[in-house]
């Protein structure tokens, strides 16, 4: 697994007027917050971060902020970004206890597409549902991406929420929280007459996001 760290200092100046000097200056404020702690006010090099989301893993990884001679394990929880130019406004860190679960957001994988049953022999194309995939686990086991093997899909067939293998020690999130087993992530159709099933499925995954952040929204 890559390791990023990110060399930071403390910002004691807040405010609109305070955070506008300081990205002229070339450097974005952030918050690192969590963990029992009180919310600590940091600014970063606006270049050095905007690299590191470049990187895939570096929205699912554990990362390591450096400032005061001190140094905090931490997670990406929120991005800023202006709304047009390549700019990064504000960013957040939660930081970790290697004790307590944390729920992150991690890229899937799709692997084995050009060997799909459903496309090799049944001239079906491949319909990705969901890119990515809310996970609940503690931070040693806390994966950059998950795989979707498509190998043995047929056409008119799905892969399922319940078909991912998952790693050890990881929980589809949504699944914790009364979610559908059968939400699909992934299925294959013929071209010709595969618009209707396609729209049908990202219906499908809207109204499961939908469910589960009006969950979320409940028990917060």
């Amino acid at each position: 697994m890559q390791v990023y760290e990110l060399e930071a200092q403390p910002r004691n100046e807040l405010g609109k007027s305070a955070s506008r000097r300081l990205r002229r200056s070339g450097r974005i404020p952030g918050t690192v917050y969590g963990a029992n702690k009180e919310p600590q006010s940091i600014s970063l090099l606006h270049d050095e971060v905007l690299h590191r989301l470049d990187h895939e893993a570096f929205y699912s990884s554990i990362l390591t902020i450096n400032f005061d001679a001190e140094s905090e394990q931490v997670v990406l929880k929120d991005l800023q970004r202006h709304p047009y130019k390549p700019e990064v406004l504000h960013i957040d860190f939660l930081r970790i206890d290697e004790k307590q679960k944390i729920t992150m957001r991690v890229p899937l994988h799709f692997i084995n597409e050009n060997q799909c049953v459903g496309v090799k022999s049944g001239g079906g194309v491949v319909s990705r549902i969901m890119t990515e995939l809310e996970i609940s686990c503690l931070p040693k086991d806390l994966p950059e991406y998950i795989d979707v093997d498509l190998a043995n899909v047929h056409v008119g067939e799905a892969v399922h929420l319940s078909d991912i293998a998952l790693p050890e020690g990881v929980e589809i999130y949504a699944l914790q929280h009364g979610g559908d087993a059968s939400a699909s992530v992934a299925s294959v159709n013929v071209p010709k007459g595969g618009v209707e099933t396609e729209e049908e499925d990202l219906e499908e995954a809207e109204a499961q996001v939908q469910a589960g952040a009006e969950t979320q929204a409940e028990e917060e």
